[in-house]
Parts: structure tokens; sequence; C-alpha cells
């Protein structure tokens, strides 16, 4: 017995599914409903309690349950395919696995980075983006949100700040190259180099001029009026050049210098780009000269610096210069915090210049010496990565309900900071980078942020980063980072199934972006360095995967576990798994594996299809093992609960098992469920007995309600029939689903259903002809009754395409070849053919019997007729007849159906003709009123049966019976005459047949001499006569007369000579007749030549007779010449017998006709030469 607390998740779950669902499977709900139902069809709890079966259940269940149980994977799979999908902005469950108290500093950190970002703030230098905060009061506010001081420590660390030591502030500048320059040289090139260095600034008149412009490209060559300052030595490190580009006008340097600012207000860049024209190195003059004074412009002086370098190299000598090929200036005041990456237009020194063409610097601003305590424990890249982590935490708060990923965008506070720090600190792209993916991928960790923004972080960090730039602490920070991201992501994909739930849009596309992160950090040639030892990464997911489901499966398992454990506990454990399986890949396939082929190229179903299908076919073999085992031993007895839960086994591992068919080839081979239907078939066999037993069943109580009342007002069959035909459909629908693989298996078992089949059909027609018989007359209850078998009948007809007897065939002879397709046909066509038999006899006994029901009546309106005296009407005699058939053909007509209606109209139409020809035989020789009544009866019975083509066709009415029957009555209402004339035209008829004959041939010569009104027979002889004598031989002889003797009166016959011992005898004889002309060209007028076989002892044998019309006769029609009459050719007759089925009739006619002395002599004539029917 099952605990109460226990039921079945595959068919009981279903109904419970069923009973929450409109028509159709359809699911119509609000969209909160749609998640609650979704929440429940996902998880799939074990249904609620429902009270164990004490016995087998009757009949009706058992169908019901077995029809459940086939439309149970049918709809599991409507509802995995069609469970609604969550709203694109609907939550989702949080995927963070860490804590966030893992990311927070000590209170002395955050003192020390506080202090560093207020020193940052407080020294704060360059342009500001258009999206920086410049008040410094707001920034504050900011800081103190972010780090949350005690208020007096906010008051030190500023007082701290003030008195710390300023920071150095420099330009980085990198010449990057140059295009589209003046070419100086006569090849139509120049060899061009830079010469750059910071020059102070202007007065603050010409400041105020010029504050509006963005940048100082001098237009003309400026005064600069000497200042204190400039008065002063100027070291030659302030100036810098870059290296000699032969030959180009769009040289490429790449170089780059520092420069520190004294007035980062005033100070501004100039660079000079010269064509060099002589071999004395500018640099080395650079860097010799010591120091110059009393210049008037920093033209003049860079041009000082060339005479001179030409003047030590020359020995003063040297009058040429090198050519002038453009200019920049560029305030110092004027560099954005992120610094220029621009090209610059080149200026002329004068109006009388001609330059052209661009020059490409990056410049940069950047601190050094900063006066911070963290600044002298470690480094800017460093401190950078802990600013951006505390900003994280503030920017990304704690989780809100609806769990939605962190775009990772930063407010505009944040981004200051980030900003000005960066440039103070001097990180480059790269370690800006960098510093922006450790910090974000540690900081996902514990607050999600979006995988897109990761991605692109990724992407960025991919771009810009060069390693040999980083130092080894900073490659240890950036593998540390790829390793817990890595780490970190396994995790969730272990848990995938939570945290992406297959329904929600936006967990789902999170997941493509997860994987889309993962290959891109697999790519990363920094990845490969910084992690040497990393596996590929269809390796690491395939082993996450497996785990993932193998974890997954235990717990399912472990959730699915009876509390009592027994055969049928066991199975139901095992449906349950299983069907939660197949919806588990169903979600897999359809949700989850186009998201994995599409970011990382992995079939994620066929790995988890493989894994699931093993853990699943292991389980399910031992516990068949088992039960096989114990049947064997009769420790266990096949039950009709054991059944139905092995068969929805069977049908859950079938839906798995075609479920590989959404693998890959190369993976759908070598399954563990190839040949699992090996392991049910013992079961199969027992389950088919306790279905056809079930079957029997329920037909036996269908029959004891059935009242045969029809089911509806269209329908002439009863509720028993309907019930037998669904019970049949059911069988039918479960040989279906099981598809059975195995042509041979197949074939037993099929042949074991239509077997069942035919044996529960035949014993209903047999039982609900039982249960009519108890009808004295023609009822609708007889009807229904019949119309059941046919019900029935026509549904078992239909059994070879039901049960797909041709795939049968089709498997066996592929398997077998022909001989195969030919047993399959031979033992399912018997079957037919003997469940055709079996259900037509009983259709024909309950026919007979409504038949029989009317014999007694239809004999006595058939007496009627026949007594009827010759005076009445033909219509008033027959009309008790029509009256009675007429109203049992409304009963019948009304309730049978048109096929058992026309068998009834068969049998009845037999019925009548049978009782016609008894009523004719009684009453030999009567008038011709008599039959003239019959005749009319029979003529309108025709036209009432045939009811204008609505009843029984002309061809089954008009029957050989019919013919025969109506020929009769034509005959006896025919005189004598016509009856002997209507026997020699048949015998003429028969002359003139192209039929050969066995009875030999007779060979004559026949004229006619109208002047004397003489007819001339020669009989010349005759051949191949059949023996009649013992000896093998016969004595014939013939006897010629003319026929019909009453055309004839007077004319007696003549006869041959016998003939001894011959089959061939040559009588060459001539016999004459006087006959006149008029009587020669009577139609029925004949020569009638009669062969007879002479016996001395007793009477003669006849052999055979001939007849030949006197219309064919040479010179009834034309005057026969003499010469004529020689040469007329012998004509052959050949010899016949007595058609029976025309002779009979007519001897029995005439016989009958007592007092006609004519009728009487042609009988016993015709019985001297005995020529009756034999």
């Amino acid at each position: 017995m099952i605990p109460t607390d226990y039921t079945s998740q595959g068919l009981h779950h279903f109904l419970l599914l069923i009973e929450s669902l409109p028509r159709g499977c359809v699911i119509s709900m609000q969209q909160q409903q749609r998640r609650q139902s979704h929440r429940r069809m996902t998880a799939r709890p074990a249904p609620r309690a429902q009270e164990p079966r004490t016995d087998e259940g009757g009949d009706g269940d058992f169908f019901e349950r077995l029809s459940a149980i086939q439309r149970k994977q049918e709809c599991m799979q409507h509802l995995d395919y069609t469970q609604s999908v969550g709203d694109a902005s609907g939550t989702r469950p949080p995927q963070t696995i860490g804590s966030g108290d893992k990311l927070k500093m000590s209170y002395a950190e955050l003192l020390l980075l506080y202090e560093d970002v207020l020193y940052t703030l407080i020294h704060r230098t360059g342009v500001p983006a258009p999206t920086h905060v410049t008040d410094q009061d707001e920034m504050l506010r900011y800081l103190k949100k972010v780090f949350k001081l005690d208020e007096g420590d906010y008051e030190a660390m500023m007082q701290r700040v003030i008195e710390a030591k300023v920071p150095v502030c420099s330009l980085k500048v990198t010449v990057v190259e140059a295009r589209n320059l003046l070419a100086k040289d006569a090849n139509g090139f120049s060899d061009p180099y830079c010469m750059l260095g910071i020059t102070l600034g202007q007065t603050m008149r010409e400041t105020e001029e010029k504050k509006e412009r963005k940048f100082s490209f001098r237009k003309k060559k400026d005064k600069i009026e000497k200042r204190s300052s400039l008065r002063e030595a100027l070291p030659a490190k302030y100036l810098q050049v870059t290296g000699v580009k032969s030959n180009t006008l769009n040289p490429v340097w790449n170089e780059s210098y520092v420069f520190d600012l004294d007035d980062i207000h005033s100070d501004q860049l100039h660079l000079d780009i010269w064509d060099h024209d002589d071999e004395v190195s500018v640099v080395e003059a650079c860097k010799t000269l010591n120091q110059i004074s009393g210049f008037k412009g920093m033209g003049r002086y860079f041009k000082q610096i060339v005479k001179s370098a030409r003047t030590n190299g020359a020995g003063g000598s040297q009058e040429e210069n090198d050519d002038f090929l453009g200019c920049l200036d560029i305030p110092v005041s004027e560099i954005p915090v992120e610094g220029f990456d621009n090209w610059f237009k080149l200026e002329p020194r004068s109006s009388s210049s001609r330059v052209q063409g661009d020059c490409h610097l990056i410049l940069k601003l950047t601190m050094s010496q900063r006066g911070t305590e963290l600044s002298k424990k470690m480094s800017g890249v460093r401190i950078h990565e802990l600013l951006l982590k505390q900003l994280l935490e503030i920017e990304n708060p704690n989780f809100q309900e609806d769990h939605n990923s962190w775009s990772g965008k930063l407010s505009k506070h944040a981004m200051t900071i980030l900003s000005h720090h960066a440039m103070q600190v001097d990180l480059s792209p790269q370690q800006k980078a960098a510093i922006e993916w450790q910090a974000y991928s540690k900081h996902h960790q514990f607050r999600s942020v979006d995988y897109g923004f990761l991605l692109q972080l990724l992407e960025d960090l991919d771009q810009t980063l060069e390693l040999n730039i980083l130092i080894k602490e900073q490659e240890e920070s950036l593998g540390d980072s790829f390793v817990l991201f890595v780490d970190y992501s396994w995790e969730l994909l272990q848990r995938m199934r939570h945290i992406f739930p297959f329904n929600i849009p936006v967990a789902l596309k999170q997941l493509e972006l997860m994987l889309r992160c993962l290959l891109k950090i697999y790519s990363m040639k920094a990845f490969e360095v910084v992690c040497p030892l990393h596996n590929q990464l269809h390796v690491d997911i395939a082993t996450v995967v497996k785990k993932s489901t193998a974890e997954w499966f235990g717990k399912m398992c472990d959730n699915f576990k009876p509390k009592i454990k027994s055969d049928l506990t066991m199975q139901i454990k095992l449906v349950q798994q299983v069907d939660t399986v197949c919806s588990e890949l169903r979600k897999n396939h359809n949700h989850y594996n186009q998201i994995f082929v599409s970011a990382v190229k992995i079939d994620y179903f066929s790995i988890t299809y493989q894994q699931l299908e093993k853990l699943v076919a292991d389980d399910v073999l031992a516990l068949m093992k088992e039960l096989s085992v114990a049947m064997e031993e009769e420790r266990s007895k096949m039950t009709q609960q054991m059944g139905e839960m092995l068969f929805e086994l069977y049908l859950s591992l079938k839906e798995l098992k075609q479920l590989k068919e959404l693998l890959p080839l190369k993976d759908s081979k070598h399954l563990a469920l190839t040949n699992f239907h090996d392991w049910f078939q013992m079961s199969i066999n027992k389950w088919l007995q306790i279905v056809y037993e079930k079957s029997c069943e329920r037909i036996t109580k269908a029959l004891m309600v059935d009242q045969l009342d029809p089911v509806d007002a269209l329908s002439k069959h009863s509720s028993s029939a309907v019930d037998v035909v669904t019970c049949f459909t059911q069988i039918k629908s479960f040989w279906l689903q099981l598809a059975w693989p195995d042509p041979m298996g197949a074939f037993v078992f099929v042949t074991k259903i239509t077997d069942d089949i035919c044996n529960a059909a035949v014993m209903y027609s047999e039982m609900v002809r039982q249960k009519a018989d108890d009808q004295k007359k023609i009822t609708q209850q007889l009807c229904i009754a019949l119309n059941n078998i046919e019900h029935v009948h026509t549904y078992t007809w239909n059994l070879p395409k039901e049960l797909d007897w041709q795939g049968v065939e089709a498997a066996l002879e592929q398997l077998c070849g022909l001989e195969g397709k030919q047993q399959v046909q031979r033992a399912l066509g018997t079957q037919l053919q003997s469940i055709d038999a079996g259900m037509q006899r009983q259709s024909n006994y309950m026919i007979n019997q409504l038949v029989e029901k009317m014999v007694i009546d239809l004999r006595k309106y058939i007496q009627h007729i026949s007594l009827s005296p010759d005076s009445i009407q033909p219509d008033d005699a027959v009309a008790p007849l029509m009256k009675f058939l007429d109203d049992n053909l409304i009963i019948l007509s009304e309730w049978l159906v048109k096929k058992n209606l026309s068998r009834i109209l068969i049998a009845l139409w037999k019925l009548l003709l049978d009782l016609f020809v008894e009523e004719l035989a009684a009453n030999i020789g009567m008038s011709a009123e008599f039959y003239e009544r019959f005749h009319f009866t029979l003529e309108t019975l025709v036209v009432f049966f045939h009811a204008e083509g609505q009843g029984l066709a002309l061809d089954n009415l008009q029957n050989d019976q019919y013919k025969a029957l109506k020929e009769e009555l034509r005959l006896n209402k025919c005189s004598t005459k016509k009856l002997i004339e209507h026997s020699y035209q048949t015998k003429i008829r028969q002359q003139k047949s192209t039929e050969s004959s066995p009875y030999g041939m007779l060979c004559i010569k026949c004229h006619y001499e109208a002047a004397e009104s003489k007819l001339c027979i020669d009989v010349l002889h005759a051949t191949n006569l059949i023996a009649l004598d013992a000896n093998g031989l016969s004595d014939p002889f013939v006897i010629i007369e003319l026929a019909p003797l009453h055309l004839f009166p007077g004319a007696k016959s003549q006869r041959t000579q016998v003939k001894n011992k011959t089959l061939h005898p040559i009588f060459d004889e001539q016999f004459n007749f006087t006959v006149t002309r008029e009587q020669c060209n009577n139609s029925i007028a004949c020569i009638h030549f009669t062969v007879m076989d002479h016996d001395w002892l007793s009477t003669n044998d006849f052999a055979g007779e001939a007849v030949l019309q006197l219309q064919e006769v040479h010179g009834v029609h034309k005057t026969a010449v003499a010469r004529e009459v020689k040469n007329i050719s012998p004509v052959f007759l050949k010899l016949t017998h007595p058609e029976p089925s025309v002779m009979k009739p007519i001897m029995k006619m005439l016989e009958g006709r007592t007092d006609d002395r004519e009728a009487q002599d042609f009988v016993k004539k015709m019985k001297e030469l005995e020529m009756s029917p034999e």
C-alpha cells in the first residue's frame, strides 16, 4: 500500500496541473499569477497527499488513468514550452554569494584614504570636464557621505592637508607625429625634428585680453616683454629635442618628455619644428650650452641654440640656418584634467613665414612629492584602487527589492574625484583600465554589477593593456582579479537554475554576458601571462556544468525519496525523477543551450543530456533487474498499480530517449538508454494481460448498465458500444505510445494486442446478442443491439491502420526480408479474418432473428394473396402485406444504421422470394389471374424495397432468384402451346450458342422443294458421340421429327438405321416431310434430331439432340434449282442436352396441367426420350 503522504508526481501531479489549466492547456493569467504559476511548475513540488487505493480499482478508473498517463507527457511538454516568460523588467534572484563586509576598511585606513582624497581636492589643477563638480563645498559634503567619519576628524584632516607639503606639478608631453609638413629639401621632403620647452607666462594684462581663448596658438611673431625670472640663466634641461626623421613630411616620433612647472596658471608649452640641414647635433648643442641670457622671446632663444650648435660644430664659419617648419604655443592652464590627445595646427613665427601641417601631441598634467601619509606607504595605483572600491560602496548601495544588476555608472562627484586623483598620481590608461576591472570585478562578487558593463571593462583592458608597463605587484593583482572572477562565475553557474531563471529574460541576458566575460578573459593574452596554468574554457565550463548537474540530480532524487520503500514506491520515485529530468532538459534546450552556443560555442544541452541520461538509466536498470528477479522467483506479483507505474515509467523513458534527437549526431551514439525497452520485456507482457482482463471487465459492466438506448439524438448505438470502442482506442493509444523499437518484439506484442481486441470484440457481440434475445418483436432496442455490433465491428476492421500493421511489416521486412513481411501478413490477416467471421456470425444471427420475427405474419399475408378470388384487384390483394412491411420497416429505417438496414432488407427480400416460391409450389396449375396477382405483388415489392434509390439497389433486388421466380410466373401465365414453344426456343438458342459440346456433332444436308412442298433431309453421319454401353461404344440411331407438333399436325417422326458399336456412325440416309412454306416460315418451326443408343434388353439411352430452324433450310425463302441442290453444303449441328434450369419449370408446369391432354402428351414424350433434366 502506498503511504498517504506519498503519491506519483508523474500522473497525479499531471492531474493537479490539468485542474489548474483551462481546456487545451493554455495558460491565461495575469502577470503576477503567471509568475506564481511558473514558480510552482519550476519547482514541481510533490502534490498534495491523496488517499491510497486499497484495491486495484474499477476498470473505468483503470482506463481513465491509462488515458491520463498517455496524455501526461504531451501536456508536460506543452507546459514546459508555454510557461509564462517573466517581464523584462521583472525581478530575479540575487546572484551575490559573498558578504559585503569583506570590502570595508578599518577606520584608521579610512582616515588615511580620506586625507589622500582631500589632498587631491585641495590641489586640484587642470581644466575640469563639463561633467565634473567644481564647487569645493559640494565635493566636501560628498566626501563626508562617502567616508562617514567622526565630525572632529573632518576638521583635523582638513588642517593636516592644508599644512602638508604642496605637490610638484609637471607636464608630460608625448610628441607622437606630424603630418603634411612643408617640403624644404630639393628632393621634395624634409628632415624634421622638434624642439620643445616650457616658456614663462604672459602678463596679467595679456592674460585678461586672451582669457576667453582655449588654446594660445601664436598667429604671428609676438614680442614678449622681458621678465625678471627670464633674466636669470636658463638651464639646458628645460629644453628637449626629438630625433631627426629623414626624408619625410609625415614624421613619427613617439617620444615623451616631462617638464616641471613653476606657475601652472601662466606657464605654457612651446614647440618648434625644424628641417635639419647639417650634421651638427642640435640635441648635443642643447646639452652643452649651459646658459643664455638677454634674449627677447622664445623664438630668438631657440634660434640662438641652433646657431651655437653650428658654431661649436663648424668653427664658426657656417652661416647656414635650419629651415623653420612651424611652431605651437599651448598654455598649461588650458590643459584638461584628463589631458590632451589631439592634433594641433602648426603656426608661423611671423607673417612672412610659410608653414603647413599638424602635430599630434599627448599632454598630461601630473604631480609628484604628494604630502600625504598614504602616498608614503603605497603606490598611487594601490591608493587609486582603494579609492574606487570605497566609492563603489556608496555608489552601488545595498540591494533593493528588484535585485537588478547595477549598470556601473558613477555619479559626477565620484568621477570628479577619480579623474583628479588619477591625474595627480600619474596613472596611465592601462593602469586605469586594470584598476577599474579589478575594483568592479571584486565589488561584483558582493553587490551585483551588470555583466555588460564588466564586459566593456574587459574590452577596454584588452585594448589598452601592455604587460611590460605593469610591475610585478600589478600583474599579481590583475591575476588575482581574473581568478576571483572566474571562480565566482563557476559558483554562479553551479547555481544557474536559481541565479538565472529561464523565464526571466533579464536573467538570461546576464547569463549570456557573464559567459561572454569568461570567453573574453580566456582569450586575453594578459590572462595567459598572469594565469599560465589555466585550462581551456570549454573544459572548465564542462566540468562546472557536470558538477552542477550531478548536484541538481542528487538533490532532486532526495526530494522524491519515499518514506516507505517498496517496489511500487520506488517505481513512483523513478517516474518522478524521469519526468523532472525531461522537463529540465527541455528547459535546457529551449533557453540555456542557445545562450551557451551563442556565447561560448558550447553545447550545454548535450553535456547535461548525456550526464542525466546516464544517471537515470543506472537507477532504472537497477530497479528493473531487481523487479525481474523478484517476479521470476515469484517474490513479487505484477499488480495493476505496478503495471500502471511501469507503463508510465516506460513512456517517461521514451520521452527522455526521444530528446536525443536534439543532440549533435556525434553525441547521439552509445547512449545508456539505447535499448532500454529490453528491460521492460517481461513487464509489458504481464501488463498486456492486465489490460485485457480490465477490458473484459469493463465490457461486462458496460453491458450490465446499458439499456440499449441511443447515446444521443444523432447516434444509433448505445453506451456500451461507446465504452468498448473507447476501451479499444485507449489500448491502441497504449500501443502507439509504446512504439516498441524491436521488430520481432513489436510483432509479438501487436499480435497479442490484436488477438485481445478480437476476443474482446467477439465476446461483446455475443453478450449484446444474448441481451437482445429477450425482445419478442422488432423494437428499437433490438435495432440498437445490432448497431452496437456493427459499431464495434467497424472499429475492429480498421485495426491494421489503427495499430500500424504496415509499420510492423516494413520493420520485419527490413530485418528478415520478404519472408518476415509475409509472416506478419499471414498472422495478422488470420486474426482479422477470425474477428470478422466471429462478428459477422453474431450479426447474421441477429439479422436472421429479426427476419424470423416476421415470418409468420409474412406467410399469412402471402397466403391471403394466394387465396384471394380472381375477381379481386391485385392492389387490394397485396395491401395487407405492404402495410405490414411498411409498419416494420419504419422502425428498422429509423433505428438501424444504413449498413444494417441494407443487410436486413436483403435478408427480408430473400425471405419474401422463398415464401413466394413456397406458395407457388403449393399451388400448381392455378389460373392466370392467380399468377398475375403474384407477379404484381413481386413488382410492387421491388419498387417498395428500392425506395427510389434510398433502399436496396436494383441489382440486389433483381437477383437470380428473382429472375427465376419472375420467369416462372410469366410461364405459368402461358398456355400449353406457348410453354412447348418456349422449350423449343430454348433449344434453338442453345443450338446457336458458340459454346462447344461434349456430346458430339451431327452432319446433315437439307433443302426445301417448294413445288412439291417437300422437305428433304439427308442424315449423313455423326462424330464423337458419347459412349453409353459397357464396351465403351454405342449403337446409335437418329430420330427426325418436325416440332413443335402442334404446328405440324399429322406429321410423324422418322428414324435412321441403328449403327452398332460405334461413336462415329455413318448413316447416309434421306428423309422427306410434307410441309408448306407458311409452316416453314414460323420462327419456332424446326427439325428436331434426337440421337439415341439402341438397347435390346432395356429402354434406349439418350445421347443428345440438335435442332435446325426451318427458316434456315435452303429453298424456304427462295426456290431451289436442281443444280444448286447438288451443291448444298452439309450442316454440322452440335449435340446438346436440355438445360435443366429451363426444362424443369416447364415440365413441372405442364405436368401439373392434368386436364390438358397436349401438356400430358408432351410430358410423356419427354419422359420416354429421357429428356427430363438429370
